[in-house]
């Protein structure tokens, strides 16, 4: 079950086009807990997940993991991704390893 959206924008040649960030309930699978996650790239989703001791660790992780998908993908290196209203950034926090590749706001609030 989906238990969040966040929509991205991707500027294209063509023009604008959606990006959703999709996060799931982190289910537990043999005292594993996971919480998958898809972003939705225009040309291929990337599905992923992240594993933790209990739910919200899980979560956390997953959340770091979209923070680096996002800020390692071609579309942010380029300046073709934006969260539209925010400013900068995307709002998903980053491992201390990334943290050197904020912008705006994430860099701003980010601990």
């Amino acid at each position: 079950m989906v238990i969040g959206t966040r929509v991205l924008t991707l500027r294209t040649e063509t023009g604008d086009v959606p990006v959703p960030v999709r996060i799931y309930q982190p289910v537990e699978e043999d005292g594993a807990w996971q919480c998958r996650y898809t972003i939705g790239w225009p040309d291929a989703v990337r599905e992923s997940a992240a594993g933790g001791a209990d739910a919200l660790q899980a979560l956390h992780l997953a959340m770091q993991k979209i923070a680096v998908d996002l800020y390692g993908s071609d579309a942010h290196r380029e300046g073709r991704l934006f969260w539209p209203g925010q400013g900068a950034g995307y709002g998903f926090p980053m491992a201390k390893g990334g943290r050197d590749l904020l912008v705006g706001f994430d860099r701003e609030f980010d601990g």
